[in-house]
């Protein structure tokens, strides 16, 4: 048998008289306490002034699904069909035509979706420090999460790379499948999804797990291909057709530095003009994706190289992106929790900075002002450019970090839990 075919346990040690189970349930129950008391001050203080929320689209969305209308036909959609069922869902309980009502068990949904990505997080063997992050994570993020449905694709995306780790291959395959289905952002995690299982299980098992992501993408983007193909289309290129959102990367320097006219296009607000210049971020968010993962697979298939490279790659879709919408940091929250050492800590820090950032302008007189008058747009700059500094801390070697040639050399398998 090949010696990257054996799976060596991890050794964990754990204090006389306090069996390994106890320890981790006591650490999850601890973590699900802190997560829930960080939710319950949503809906308190800061938390709750000047709120700009999307559950009032997700309401129309849910109440026209509800009186048999095709979405995509009969309506449009923003989103693609895996973001459905967290549309339609709050409008089975509760007094769905009623918006406060929605909006409450949408908040619960979504809640739900948090503790499931927590629950993922502490499969994937977090560092401590990681696990406290993503358990405070509602008071870094703020309100968007009551009222955006991103903690449904993170918790897809969370519990792939989770099954990943854990060697679970078509489980992976499965939900980062339901994660692409459900937000289009996951597709910077697919070549590094296929180098991982090529790399632990072969290309056999690359070949079954990934038919079974295509038959889920297939399935789920199918009914809609059929009854509604070019309100599909439409919904899928306008992703890639709209101008710069006013708080991308450039877009950003242009309204600190340049006070470009804002317009609205794909029901956003958007930057008139410089075609070139979006062009140019989407061949930037390209070529950075692609240069990493061929750095990735110029490596070893260690579970931190993993996690890391995951992070950087999410990052780099939302930094470089054409659309950097508030929201799109919760994404990064369990990713960044995972990478251990030095560059964790950095990069959580920065992350937390970003955090922070956003909500201190994303909130409706503040953003008004920003629309209208530029004021204070170097506050988004300066998000987008602490963004670009966790980039560059997941992906750039720190001094003397290069790997020896002897850890280059180790079986991948034996490092499946290091850290």
């Amino acid at each position: 048998m090949p010696l990257d075919a054996v799976t060596v346990a991890p050794v964990t040690r754990s204090r006389p008289g306090v069996p390994l189970i106890d320890r981790r349930v006591i650490g999850l129950a601890l973590a699900v306490v802190i997560f829930l008391w960080s939710w319950s001050f949503l809906d308190h203080s800061f938390y709750a002034r000047g709120r700009i929320v999307d559950t009032g689209v997700y309401q129309a969305y849910g109440l026209q699904m509800r009186h048999d209308e095709v979405p995509y036909r009969d309506f449009e959609v923003e989103y693609p069909p895996g973001s459905l069922p967290a549309f339609v869902a709050p409008t089975f309980v509760g007094h769905p035509t009623d918006l406060n009502s929605y909006g409450t068990w949408f908040a619960r949904l979504m809640e739900g979706c948090g503790l499931v990505c927590l629950a993922f997080v502490l499969l994937a063997r977090p560092p401590a420090r990681g696990v406290a992050f993503v358990a405070v994570g509602p008071l870094l993020v703020g309100s968007l999460l009551l009222t955006r449905f991103d903690l449904w694709p993170t918790a897809l995306m969370t519990g792939a790379l989770a099954s990943f780790v854990r060697d679970r291959h078509r489980l992976g395959w499965f939900a980062l499948a339901l994660a692409f289905s459900a937000k289009l952002f996951a597709v910077a995690l697919i070549p590094l999804a296929a180098v991982w299982t090529l790399r632990r299980r072969g290309g056999d098992e690359l070949l079954r797990a990934s038919l079974l992501g295509l038959a889920t993408v297939v399935a789920v983007f199918a009914p809609f291909a059929i009854l509604a193909p070019h309100g599909l289309w439409e919904s899928l290129w306008g992703q890639f057709s709209r101008p710069l959102q006013i708080e991308s990367l450039a877009a950003s320097y242009l309204m600190t530095f340049v006070h470009p006219g804002v317009i609205i296009s794909h029901d956003a607000l958007a930057i008139g003009g410089y075609g070139v210049l979006a062009a140019a971020t989407t061949i930037a968010e390209i070529t950075c994706l692609i240069a990493l993962w061929v750095a990735f697979a110029r490596g070893p298939a260690e579970t931190q190289r993993l996690v890391r490279f995951a992070a950087a790659c999410v990052c780099a879709f939302i930094v470089f992106g054409k659309v950097l919408s508030p929201q799109f940091l919760i994404w990064l929250v369990p990713l960044v929790a995972l990478v251990r050492g030095r560059r964790g800590l950095v990069a959580a820090v920065l992350l937390a900075l970003a955090l922070a950032d956003t909500q201190f302008y994303f909130y409706l007189p503040r953003y008004n002002a920003y629309i209208d008058e530029y004021r204070d747009a170097w506050l988004v700059l300066a998000r987008n450019l602490l963004l670009l500094a966790i980039l560059a801390t997941l992906v750039v070697a720190p001094p003397g970090g290069r790997p020896s040639l002897a850890r280059m050399r180790r079986p991948a398998r034996l490092d499946a839990s290091a850290g």
